[in-house]
């Protein structure tokens, strides 16, 4: 896809759908392009795609677009206003971790370990269960885990307890923001959204406002699709 970009690149619009085409057609391969953060795709950039996909496909070749991101993407997709994409994607959902927390982090821990090392002379049991309890994602455990190592190390702590990883978690990790950010709805995004000031949407992810519209906001993004 480098190739392709490097060649049509300045191209206008029109030329660079018919280089496009042209060259997939040269290769006689169907081709996929693959975004990531896709959830941060504005919604003529998607219409974009799908008029290039229908370009590739009218001249009888075959283009597909993978799109990942965050739980966003999907909600944005499943709009009355995007049913023109929407309705002609497939939408896979890749669960979290869930019950298999601890499991993945005795896997993690068995990677990193010397060879016939125990787990239990690196990290403490309940210090495993803290980080089963508070964490939901590979890329936080990854994380905490390598900090907690590494204040314990510093503080010549072993195995790593409790608190060590109290320690080193963020205290807010699992308050409103983290969790809408996590979905892909940053402060930004939410104004838009929920059409609120920016002012009103940072009192309202730190718990400053007042309730009545706490509620009113709450209401708005259930019904959007998002869990609080």
């Amino acid at each position: 896809m480098i190739l392709l970009s490097a060649q049509i690149y300045q191209c206008s619009d029109e030329r660079r759908e018919r280089a496009l085409r042209d060259l997939i057609k040269k290769r006689q391969k169907p081709i996929a392009l693959f975004i990531d953060d896709a959830h941060d795709l504005h919604s003529k950039t998607l219409i974009g795609l799908k008029r290039l996909i229908e370009v590739v496909r009218d001249s009888g070749d075959m283009l597909s677009v993978v799109l990942a991101g965050h739980p966003k993407l999907k909600n944005d997709l499943r709009r009355s206003s995007m049913e023109e994409i929407g309705s002609r994607a497939t939408i896979f959902e890749l669960e979290g971790l869930g019950s298999e927390k601890r499991k993945y982090l005795k896997w993690l821990l068995a990677q990193s370990v010397a060879p016939k090392t125990k787990i239990e002379s690196v990290i403490a049991d309940d210090a495993v269960a803290m980080l089963s309890e508070k964490l939901s994602t590979p890329l936080q455990f990854e994380y905490y885990l390598t900090r907690a190592l590494e204040e314990a190390y510093k503080v010549g702590q072993k195995p790593v307890g409790a608190d060590m990883i109290d320690n080193v978690l963020a205290k807010d990790i699992n308050g409103l923001e983290p969790r809408l950010t996590r979905q892909g709805y940053n402060a930004k995004v939410l104004a838009e959204l929920l059409n609120a000031k920016p002012r009103e949407i940072k009192s309202f992810l730190s718990g400053q406002l007042a309730a009545g519209r706490t509620q009113e906001l709450q209401s708005e993004l259930l019904a959007a699709g998002i869990p609080l």
